[in-house]
This record gives C-alpha cells, sequence and structure tokens, in this order.
C-alpha cells in the first residue's frame, strides 16, 4: 500500500515584515506518496519557494501542520527529518563549503558519519550522473551557474535521502543541460524509492511530473496530472503559467480552422498526430 511521505496540514506562512492580515501561504493542504513526483508551479512570488523551505524546517510556520515519514516536522524533530530531505536551491552558491567540487559533494557525507571507502565511491559516482566527473578538483567558485547547479545536485544524489526537493534548480541551465538532469533524476528514481517535488514556473519540466499542484497568491488553485492541468490551454496564462509547446501548436492550428485533438498530447503525440493527419491527405 502506498503511504504518504509528505503530508501537508492548513499550512499558513507570514513574514515578519508582513501585516497580520498578509500571508504568503494560505491554508496549503496536500499530500504526497512515497515515490511520487509532484510538480509544485506558479508564476514568481506565488509561494512556491516559501513553500518548499517550510517542508524542511528552514522556516517555521504560523500555523498548520507538517508531517515527514510519519514524524511531525518541530524544533525537535526538524534535524531528523532533514536528514531524508535533499534540497537544491536555485542558487547554489549558498550551499557550497568545500574547496574543491568533490570536497563539496562529500561534505554532506561526512556530516552522515559515511565511512570514507564509501564516500570515495559515492562522489565519483554522482559526479558522473550529472557529467562533471572532469571537475572534480577545480574550485566551486569558479564554475558557472549551471555547473554549480549540476555541483549542488551531485552533492544530494550521494546523499541519497528519501525525499529530493528541487527549488528552481534547473533554471541555469541551457535546454539540453535541464534534460540531462531530469533524465539523471528519472534515472535515480527508477532504481529507488525516491520522492521528487519539483518547485518550478517551467511548465515542460513540470510535463516530468506524476501530478502537479498550481500554486498562485499563497494558495493551491488546481491539482491533478500534467495532463488533466495541461488541458487548460490558455487557461493556464491566466494562472501566471506558460503553456506547453504543444498546446501552443494546437491553439495556433485552431485558429487556422484545424481541427485537433481535444485531449492533451505531449510533443511525441502531438507530432505522431500531425504525421498522421498529413498521411491521411
Amino acid at each position: 500500500m502506498v503511504r504518504p511521505i509528505i503530508d501537508v496540514e492548513h499550512l499558513n506562512y507570514r513574514y515578519p515584515q508582513q501585516a497580520k492580515d498578509q500571508l504568503t501561504l494560505r491554508d496549503v493542504s496536500f499530500s504526497v506518496d512515497a515515490g511520487e513526483w509532484v510538480a509544485i508551479v506558479g508564476h514568481n512570488g506565488s509561494g512556491k519557494s516559501t513553500l518548499a523551505k517550510n517542508l524542511n524546517g528552514l522556516l517555521a510556520p504560523a500555523s498548520g501542520k507538517i508531517t515527514v515519514d510519519g514524524d511531525v516536522l518541530s524544533e525537535k524533530t526538524v534535524w531528523e527529518i532533514r536528514k531524508k530531505i535533499g534540497m537544491v536551491f536555485q542558487n547554489p552558491d549558498n550551499q557550497f563549503v568545500g574547496a574543491t567540487v568533490a570536497d563539496d559533494v562529500a561534505f554532506g557525507l561526512e556530516n552522515q558519519g559515511v565511512a570514507r571507502d564509501e564516500m570515495l565511491r559515492r562522489v565519483p559516482a554522482a559526479l558522473k550522473l550529472v557529467n562533471m566527473q572532469d571537475f572534480a578538483t577545480r574550485e566551486p567558485a569558479r564554475l558557472s551557474g549551471g555547473q554549480k547547479q549540476r555541483v549542488a545536485l551531485a552533492g544530494m544524489i550521494a546523499a541519497r535521502p528519501q525525499i529530493l526537493i528541487l527549488d528552481e534548480a534547473t533554471s541555469m541551465l541551457d535546454p539540453r543541460g535541464r534534460e540531462e538532469v531530469l533524465a539523471t533524476i528519472r534515472q535515480m528514481k527508477a532504481t529507488s524509492d525516491l520522492t521528487v517535488l519539483s518547485i518550478t514556473h517551467d511548465i515542460d519540466e513540470a510535463a516530468s511530473a506524476n501530478r502537479i499542484l498550481v500554486v498562485n497568491d499563497g494558495e493551491v488553485k488546481e491539482e491533478g496530472t500534467p495532463a488533466e492541468i495541461f488541458r487548460h490551454g490558455e487557461a493556464l496564462i491566466k494562472m501566471g503559467l506558460d503553456m506547453p509547446y504543444a498546446e501552443r501548436l494546437k491553439a495556433a492550428l485552431k485558429r487556422r480552422n484545424v481541427q485537433v485533438p481535444a485531449t492533451y498530447l505531449t510533443e511525441k503525440g502531438m507530432a505522431d498526430w500531425l504525421w498522421q493527419l498529413r498521411s491521411n491527405k
């Protein structure tokens, strides 16, 4: 039986400078099953990153309850919960502590008390997964933004958390790099019971998830599979989101009076349909 590994109940959060009647997160409730990939999408300022920081105790909610792997998040349990959650931020500079890339990836393992022989196996393997094995002796400060995000992800891969939270973690990567990183995460999920929360405004990245939560003005406005969410088409723009390329193409074809499928199609599905349409003529 699948169990929720994250359960959020009536979460509210207010930054110290906000008035009492203002909330950045308002009555947020959802759960995530073990092994599930959930994308949390929304425009900048919608509350996505604030939600991520509440989940591992970097921010303390005004009210509500967060349960992670059966433990209610509190001052007493926060450190135990953080051992189960790996988090990669939009700006990875704040995560680097090692003198070299390899040292930085090893840092989290040292904190966990992992044996040196095991560390020597995990660090190169993690760097290879993100195509950074040739940079092991480089200083993190001398890397590009995209390379830094890859190293930050390698640190989480080596630590082998139960839950991986990506907070705009592919934002500095080019399209090819983004797809390589997402493919790495899919590979990790295929070989373990890893749970992934992807905080993003990139609707194409969200397509990799099992389920999508749409956050707007601090509230969960929509919830469903990628196909269910993407069927909203141009209504996504009103939620502060972009439309997937396949949906944009469908909308353009409709304006030219071409009858297109009502169901959601991935880019591959759209290409197959267009090929079939051409073949029938």
